[in-house]
């Protein structure tokens, strides 16, 4: 079997500089995802022109809206670069151009011109879960994250919250509280009923 040696990671997309090129559908696409994962991410959008539905997406979102054709100039001080222009030179010229200046990017529906992949992603509060097929399959990776948000209980964020502060109580070394936050964590997931803060003892 072969294995997704991709590594996952988080990103503080408020702290990031993140340009996506174009300013068609996938332009708008990805800006929704964006910004329906990370309300604070700082995305700047260049393009001759813009959908009426992206400039309102942007304004929503504080996105900024560069009215051009991609120049060098626009990848100064980028973090991330997300090319979707339907002109594959424009996007290959941008890939190598992010590559010269080790700007991470993602060229869309392309996976070889890639440095990482935007997954299906699950949202409970202070839950947060990422999926990847690999680039092999999106579709796959929707329909994972749609049966995610089905089954995991409403109360997940209350519970992170609850064990965060049940940890703080604890007065004991790390390999101690280490035990008691597995006896904790083992009995509430072992719960069918879902969690509730104020009923729950650990």
């Amino acid at each position: 079997m072969q294995r997704n040696t991709l590594y996952p990671i988080f990103l503080k997309s408020s702290v990031l500089d993140i340009l996506i090129v174009g300013g068609g559908n996938v332009a708008e696409e990805k800006l929704h995802f964006l910004t329906k994962s990370s309300p604070d991410a700082r995305v700047s959008l260049v393009a001759p022109l813009f959908r009426n539905r992206t400039r309102e997406l942007a304004e929503r979102y504080g996105a900024e809206l560069i009215h051009a054709k991609v120049a060098t100039w626009h990848l100064d001080g980028r973090h991330m670069v997300i090319a979707t222009t339907d002109r594959p030179e424009v996007n290959a010229w941008v890939y190598r151009e992010c590559r010269k200046r080790q700007i991470l990017v993602n060229v869309a529906d392309n996976p070889p011109l890639c440095d990482f992949y935007m997954g299906g992603i699950v949202n409970k509060g202070h839950v947060k879960i990422a999926i990847s097929t690999n680039g092999q399959s999106p579709t796959t990776a929707k329909r994972l994250r749609q049966l995610l948000e089905e089954v995991l209980p409403e109360g997940l964020s209350e519970m992170v919250t609850y064990l965060n502060d049940y940890r703080d109580t604890l007065r004991a070394d790390f390999e101690t509280k280490v035990k008691l936050m597995n006896r904790a964590t083992r009995k509430l997931l072992q719960s069918k009923s879902k969690f509730q803060p104020t009923n729950s003892k650990v």
